[in-house]
């Protein structure tokens, strides 16, 4: 039976302010969960029903994982989905790199590899699916602006679908984050002005920006980007066709066409 203050403690982790003063986040689902808890993240507590915390005894045990037997109708009060799972975690959130230290290590760290940074972001089914997309395509790591959507709100980590697990995500000021790296990779940038994704060079390395829903790529940020990209509409005229892409939809069409680059070569 759960308490009145674990209940209050619990639905408040879905504010942002509550999740920072606490350093926790809450995940649901069973898959999610069970990711969460083979992950370098550490589950705090576990609310699941009596058979599948007998079932998991042992992992639990052996990290330390306090479980709590709850009952299909304490988790609809729990729940923040419409469908409640049956299995709830809190986690702790991971403590971040300093700024400084993050910096110096991904100067080097571009060079080699594909990087994807977020200006703004602010839907959390985008956010948790960008991560996802990361995740498919052999990305491990998103850079986020200091205002895009939290990463730990639990629509950005249901949407992430256990990817959350497996992708470094980090929030900075962009400006600052790309001043040191100018010149050190190409720096491509989604705008609906652009050169042809499908016939512009690309190459296995730099950082793909991806703009806000309804403004795009920042003005402040347009002078970092040394390539501009845009996916071409095969539709009818404009008349009939979509105005454009979700953010989302154009970051997984990107990336296939830099991993289909990168199979050519």
């Amino acid at each position: 039976m759960l308490s009145q203050g674990q209940i209050k403690q619990i639905t408040s982790l879905r504010v942002k302010k509550f999740r920072e003063e606490s350093g926790l986040f809450i995940a649901e689902g069973e898959k999610m969960v069970q990711e969460l808890l083979n992950s370098r993240y550490r589950v705090a507590e576990v609310y699941a029903p009596a058979a599948w915390i007998v079932a998991n005894l042992a992992q639990l045990t052996q990290l330390g994982v306090k479980a709590t037997e709850t009952l299909p109708r304490e988790m609809e009060r729990i729940s923040g989905l419409t469908t409640p799972s049956p299995i709830l975690a809190v986690v702790e959130i991971p403590i971040s790199t300093s700024a400084h230290h993050h910096i110096s290590t991904l100067a080097h760290y571009h060079i080699s590899t594909l990087t994807l940074a977020l200006d703004d972001i602010r839907d959390p089914g985008n956010l948790g699916t960008i991560v996802r997309v990361a995740d498919w395509f052999g990305i491990g790591e998103v850079v986020c602006s200091e205002h895009t959507v939290d990463l730990y709100n639990p629509k950005v980590v249901q949407a992430t679908m256990g990817s959350i697990t497996r992708v470094r995500v980090e929030y900075r000021n962009l400006q600052a984050w790309l001043e040191p790296l100018r010149g050190q990779c190409p720096v491509y940038g989604a705008f609906l002005q652009g050169e042809n994704l499908y016939s512009e060079p690309l190459g296995m390395e730099g950082i793909i920006v991806i703009g806000n829903e309804s403004r795009g790529i920042s003005k402040t940020l347009e002078p970092f980007i040394t390539r501009k990209i845009y996916i071409p509409a095969f539709g009818p005229g404009a008349g009939g066709r979509a105005e454009s892409l979700n953010a989302s939809v154009a970051t997984a069409v990107i990336c296939a066409e830099f991993r289909r680059r990168a199979m050519m070569q």
